[in-house]
């Protein structure tokens, strides 16, 4: 049997993902805590920035806004998302985050179960500021 620990992470231990836009950080995951059942973390998004639309095939993910102003398109449709609201996203709903405010807006997400494989857990619908990403197939 393996023994469990509680383990902490924090943010600036955490590295910035840019792939999809904004500045997300993965902190509580199978390869920093050993977590088994999903993942946890926090979205730093500036001014006019975005998190390109994508969705989970496996996963449910669960929002909740700490700091700014999100708009959150949902199937396309927007929505606005503000501090202190939570969102609940199902597997295969496309979504995509921006920031409609004047200061930088901050989520922290949690996605579960996890994918069979971690390149499993995400489909790409849109390009990124740094390029075109292509959607990729589900199995």
């Amino acid at each position: 049997m393996t023994e469990r620990q509680a383990r902490i992470v924090s943010l600036a231990d955490a590295a910035p993902n840019r792939r999809r836009g904004g500045d997300v950080r993965a902190l509580l995951t199978p390869t920093t805590v050993g977590s088994t059942s999903g993942f946890m973390g926090v979205a730093l998004v500036q001014p006019g920035e975005r998190i390109a639309e994508h969705y989970h095939p496996y996963s449910e993910e669960f929002v909740y806004v700490t700091h700014g102003t999100f708009e959150v398109d949902l199937d396309g449709e927007p929505h606005p998302l503000r501090i202190g609201q939570g969102l609940l996203i199902p597997p295969y709903l496309r979504h995509r985050f921006r920031n409609v405010g004047t200061d930088e807006a901050r989520l922290v997400f949690h996605l579960g179960p996890l994918a069979p494989r971690p390149d499993l857990g995400h489909v790409d619908t849109e390009g990124t500021a740094e390029g075109s990403v292509e959607a990729a197939e589900t199995v």
